[in-house]
């Protein structure tokens, strides 16, 4: 369970303080897929880098399966997000001297995995990466960057995904099979997956979509998303 409560964020700029969230407050339950949309400023991208605890809060509270965040020192964040968060960057953020097998090493050595080369491994075989193990990110396309991205935040089984415009700088039918990817491994881990996102499509194969407008929530609201996966699948 994601819960937030009251959260704002403000920023100096000008000479004066910027609101990006203005008193945001909402729960996400254990496996929702849920999309969060609106127009560029809104605050969405920060709303969800405030859940990952990559920044904090002016004011207002984030807990995540009852543990408080947003007032934890920034050590025992670092390994409470190591553990229990995955996320995927727009732009894929792989470290470029590490190869695909490498970065998906990084947090299953941090976290002192002892199978970690044969989970890698496994895991770059489910997104399709099976033969560019030993390629480095400059080797890889743009699509291919990304499936690394994904394997690398599912690496540790984490409870929570949070992906920021996942499929944002890539063409549409590689955007597609990166959010199929998304979905097959939500379903197949049970995952609780929040993502952003400009894409209507990507937005209605969520359950819910909260819409945020000048940092509040214009609007929350439950789809009939699961009803659209099952006749796509037959």
């Amino acid at each position: 369970m994601i819960t937030i409560s009251h959260l704002t964020m403000r920023l100096a700029g000008g000479g004066h303080q910027i609101t990006i969230l203005d008193d945001v407050t909402l729960e996400i339950p254990d496996k929702q897929r849920v999309a969060i949309v609106g127009p560029s400023g809104s605050g969405k991208s920060t709303l969800l880098g405030l859940i990952a605890g990559l920044d904090r809060p002016t004011s207002g509270s984030i807990a995540l399966n009852g543990v408080e965040i947003s007032t934890m020192r920034e050590s025992a964040l670092a390994r409470y997000r190591r553990d229990h968060i995955g996320y995927i960057f727009q732009s894929f953020h792989l470290i470029p001297t590490l190869t695909a097998l490498e970065n998906v090493l990084v947090p299953l050595e941090l976290a002192g995995m002892r199978t970690a080369q044969d989970r890698a491994t496994e895991l770059l075989q489910t997104v399709g990466l099976g033969e560019r193990l030993h390629h480095y990110p400059v080797q890889l396309s743009g699509g291919e960057q990304q499936r690394v991205a994904v394997a690398r935040a599912f690496a540790c089984h984490p409870p929570i995904l949070l992906a920021d415009e996942p499929t944002g700088n890539l063409d549409s039918a590689t955007g597609q099979h990166v959010m199929n990817l998304l979905l097959a491994l939500h379903r197949d881990y049970g995952t609780t997956l929040v993502l952003v996102t400009h894409d209507r499509a990507i937005a209605s194969s969520m359950e819910r979509v909260i819409a945020l407008r000048d940092g509040r929530i214009e609007s929350d609201t439950l789809t009939d998303s699961d009803n659209r996966l099952a006749e796509s699948a037959q």
